[in-house]
């Protein structure tokens, strides 16, 4: 888990902080040596809930004092998430919505975890291109079948508004080395 969502953490805090990526070592404290207040970190649990799907309480932003707290903090949370609505671990995942007439311009990249809001995230994508769109989600070659299933399942209403949907095992991007782009 921590390799899918620690470089994407690391580029939203380092945006909303102003400061280079390799700045953010785990021992960096946010407040003292980034000079962040809190409204920054205020500014960064909003993030984490729309891009990663974490709902951030206030009073745990209350204990986060440098880059690897941080982090920790993200991580336990999703994992609380995720025992709570009883789907155990989360689903690692990759996506691609391309529009009609391969215009890839207009391609948009999704990673993170297959929650509710990010299948519904990827279903206006997908639908916003219109018909003719391709999604192209590609999860975690260890994913087993009745996931698989259940994850083409999720998706299958796009089938009738014209949008083609690709559900595959793969090894994903940031397991290979690569992060990919999060639209």
């Amino acid at each position: 888990m921590y390799e899918l969502v620690e470089p994407r953490l690391r580029q939203l805090v380092a945006d909303r902080l102003g400061v280079e990526a390799c700045e953010l070592t785990p021992e960096v404290s946010l407040l003292d040596d980034l000079a962040a207040d809190s409204l920054d970190l205020v500014d960064i649990a909003l993030c984490l809930e729309g891009t990663l799907g974490v709902d951030v309480p206030e009073a745990a932003l209350e204990h986060v004092r440098t880059y690897g707290q941080l982090v920790d903090m993200t991580l336990e949370l999703m994992r609380r998430a995720r025992r709570a609505d009883g789907t155990g671990d989360p689903l690692a995942m990759w996506a691609r919505v391309l529009p009609p007439g391969g215009d890839t311009s207009r391609t948009l990249e999704r990673a993170g975890w297959l929650t509710p809001y990010t299948v519904e995230t990827l279903v206006e994508d997908a639908s916003r291109m219109g018909r003719g769109a391709r999604l192209e989600l590609t999860v975690d070659v260890g994913t087993p079948d009745d996931e698989l299933t259940h994850v083409q399942e999720q998706f299958s209403r796009l089938g009738t508004r014209g949008v083609q949907v690709a559900v595959r095992r793969d090894t994903l991007p940031a397991a290979r080395g690569t992060s990919p782009h999060a639209a």
